[in-house]
């Protein structure tokens, strides 16, 4: 028998009342800036990871006002090593917003939150509820997996048919009342008990009423993105090191992979003029849709006098003050390993 929406709230709440987690740096102090940025960080990425990060960049934006006034290379650097950076550049574009037309203040509907930068239903969902106390429903990957297998609904996630059967399902079981609460237990709940592998079906609130776990199905619900092959991608970077121990690194473009990261340049595709070159190390890194080799060549003759005055994102950085750039993992790693 599908569980009734009022006994599925009410079992979450109690829930949350016992396990539900009260104590993480976004929940002290609560608004909705706060809750924002801890959403933003927490997109594809765990809690025990964002935590650090989410200390730090309080400690140096703790105002939506901070934030927008900050240089975006700040911005950045305080998010190397998180990935996805568009999230940084969206955040804040946002904070521009937020302070431009909002008078520094959260709207508190989500007709008007989604309009910002890098905040989509689900995400608008969480702060009003979590900071403000409304009653917007939301779906992050845990609440997915947790409805995927309570209803046993069928089909990759990605898929807009199932998305949209997964969002009237979180829409009809979200109660009025205390709804924050609610959807900081569903959380929590698919983070910890209702994990993608080895969920502990035993401690969970829902198990009597989950279909998945009535026919012994939950290792493949929610049903997962279909297998596709990642390619691999070859480039070559080149370090150049001067006199004065400079090394010299070029600000890619705001968008794409790494935007607005600074980086070995890479040798162009039509060819960059370079006499008596080595490959001086590689380096693999791994995105969510392609394997990138990296080959680093260090060059004797690379005329990059010429090359930096006719490129304005490049730059003579003292290989000691490395450290304060906003800086790419992969390349972080490989200057640490040398220098």
């Amino acid at each position: 028998m599908v569980i009734p929406p009022a006994t599925f709230a009410k079992k979450m709440l109690a829930f949350y009342d016992l396990h539900g987690r009260k104590n993480l740096p976004w929940q002290l102090e609560k608004n909705g800036y706060r809750v924002w940025v801890s959403e933003i960080m927490l997109q594809q990425t765990q809690v025990k990871t964002v935590i650090p990060y989410y200390r730090k960049f309080m400690q140096s934006f703790p105002t939506v006002q901070s934030l927008a006034e900050a240089d975006i290379d700040d911005v950045l650097h305080h998010w190397a090593g998180l990935g996805y950076y568009s999230r940084a550049r969206n955040l804040h574009a946002c904070a521009k917003t937020i302070v431009k037309d909002h008078a520094g203040e959260f709207p508190q509907s989500l007709a008007d939150i989604i309009q910002l930068p890098g905040i989509g239903e689900s995400t608008g969902g969480a702060i009003l509820s979590l900071a403000y106390g409304k009653d917007d429903a939301i779906l992050d990957g845990n609440v997915k997996r947790v409805l995927a297998r309570v209803f046993l609904v069928d089909g990759w996630y990605g898929k807009s048919s199932v998305l949209k059967a997964l969002w009237q399902l979180s829409r009809e079981y979200t109660p009025k009342k205390r709804t924050g609460d609610f959807n900081q237990a569903m959380m929590d709940l698919g983070a910890g008990l209702c994990s993608r592998s080895r969920p502990i079906c035993c401690e969970c609130p829902l198990s009597t009423h989950c279909l998945a776990h009535a026919q012994d199905k939950t290792a493949e619900y929610p049903h997962r993105k279909p297998k596709k092959r990642i390619p691999t991608k070859q480039t070559v970077m080149y370090l150049s090191i001067d006199d004065e121990n400079q090394i010299l690194l070029n600000k890619r473009p705001p968008t794409g992979i790494w935007g607005g990261l600074w980086c070995l340049p890479e040798v162009s595709p039509t060819g960059t003029v370079i006499e008596q070159t080595t490959v001086f190390d590689q380096f693999k890194h791994t995105f969510s849709h392609y394997h990138l080799e990296v080959d680093v060549i260090k060059s004797k003759g690379l005329k990059t006098t010429t090359l930096v005055e006719d490129n304005s994102g490049m730059a003579w950085h003292n290989i000691d003050q490395i450290e304060k750039l906003a800086l790419p993992t992969p390349i972080k790693k490989f200057l640490n390993k040398h220098f």
